[in-house]
């Protein structure tokens, strides 16, 4: 199992924004993406600007689909004006899912 782990920290202001884009990429994971096999989404207690996703795929294949995937493009283009900071990416092989 390959998975990434995001965290994303936008601008003060925009965490509706951000939530919001990323209820619809996790829409599409649903609706779209049988090798996703989970798309998790946090926003920071600590801080309402944070954000984290956890993604678990089958394959690098999977993994690749949704990363190229129009969804994933909309998303970018619509939060990008309003990042704090660069997205920190963590891409894994998974060792236990307990």
């Amino acid at each position: 199992m390959i998975t990434i782990t995001a965290i994303i920290t936008v601008t003060p202001g925009s965490d509706a924004l951000m939530a919001a884009e990323l209820l619809k990429v996790a829409a599409h994971v649903r609706a779209n993406e049988p090798d996703t096999i989970d798309f998790f989404i946090s926003q920071s207690r600590d801080n309402p600007c944070r954000f984290t996703t956890y993604e678990r795929f089958t394959d690098a294949a999977a993994m690749d689909r949704h990363n190229g995937s129009e969804a994933v493009a909309v998303f970018f283009a619509a939060v990008k004006p309003h990042l704090a900071e660069p997205v920190i990416l963590e891409t894994c092989t998974e060792l236990s899912a307990t």
